[in-house]
């Protein structure tokens, strides 16, 4: 386990094959799918926006939207 975060949603800033974590928690939420991602099974994250990512699908489709082509 990283950090011990007792159920909270830790604030991270997400870097190039890494991430650091800004506030203490156990958790982030994908920014597709809202589900839970626990910081030991955190993968999948785009630098640019920010955001995390459950799986490499929702990784695709956060990359679709941005792009413009989520609905294509």
């Amino acid at each position: 386990m990283l950090m011990s975060g007792s159920g909270r949603e830790a604030r991270v800033h997400y870097l190039a094959g890494t991430f650091r974590i800004l506030a203490t928690g156990d958790h982030v939420r994908c920014a597709v799918t809202g589900a839970a991602i626990a910081l030991e099974d955190l993968l999948y994250w785009s630098v640019e926006r920010q955001e995390p990512y459950v799986d490499a699908a929702a990784s695709l489709a956060a990359e679709r939207r941005a792009q413009g082509l989520a609905d294509r």
